[in-house]
């Protein structure tokens, strides 16, 4: 289905466009890669989490995953059922251990510190089929990440909603893992890729 998908949108757009590249159509078809992953995860997701009763949560832990998630970046399943099994966990499990445990203020003191330093240690963090290597791009996310762990921290603290400061740690934890560097070595995938990106010559 997805390959369907793909190959008729890239045909499409293939044939109603002028002076398109080779690598334009890559760069499309990457990002189309990504809208349906999303897509059916989303969908599937919800279903699951419709019949669990929560829904709501699911929705909460999502909106406040992809904001950070969108500024940090951070590494990519490079299987389809990786990434679907990965993020059953992540969307899945989180919602629901926020619903239902109670963090000690301590721990979540000493889990802000780390997961602030990680942030402004290491975002973003790109991928191989993604480099960033405009560096002043690089700058605006690295700051934009650093201000959205900020005001996501002083929730975390000092709210008195129990599921909401538990949520927004979970989504705060779970980009942080997603951009540490060993976290990419576990995976054998190639870390800070602007680095080592090939410019072609015009």
């Amino acid at each position: 289905m997805k390959s369907i998908f793909l190959n008729k949108s890239v045909c499409f757009i293939e044939n109603n466009s002028q002076n398109i590249t080779n690598d334009d159509l890559e760069k499309i078809k990457y990002g189309l890669e990504g809208i349906y992953l999303m897509l059916t995860k989303f969908v599937v997701f919800s279903l699951i989490m419709i019949y669990l009763n929560l829904f709501v949560h699911f929705l909460i832990f999502t909106f406040f995953f992809s904001i950070i998630r969108t500024a940090a970046f951070g590494i990519h399943a490079t299987k389809s059922y990786i990434c679907l099994i990965s993020s059953s966990f992540l969307f899945i499990l989180c919602p629901t251990l926020a619903l239902n445990v109670e963090i000690d203020i301590l721990f979540k003191y000493l889990s802000c510190i780390f997961l602030f330093i990680s942030i402004v240690l290491y975002s973003p963090a790109d991928t191989f089929k993604r480099p960033l290597i405009n560096k002043k791009k690089r700058m605006i996310f690295k700051i934009l990440s650093i201000i959205i762990s900020i005001i996501y921290i002083f929730i975390i603290i000092f709210t008195n909603n129990n599921f909401l400061s538990n949520i927004v740690l979970f989504a705060l934890a779970a980009e942080t893992i997603l951009i540490l560097p060993i976290t990419y070595k576990m995976f054998k995938l190639p870390y800070n890729n602007y680095k080592t990106y090939n410019y072609k010559p015009i």
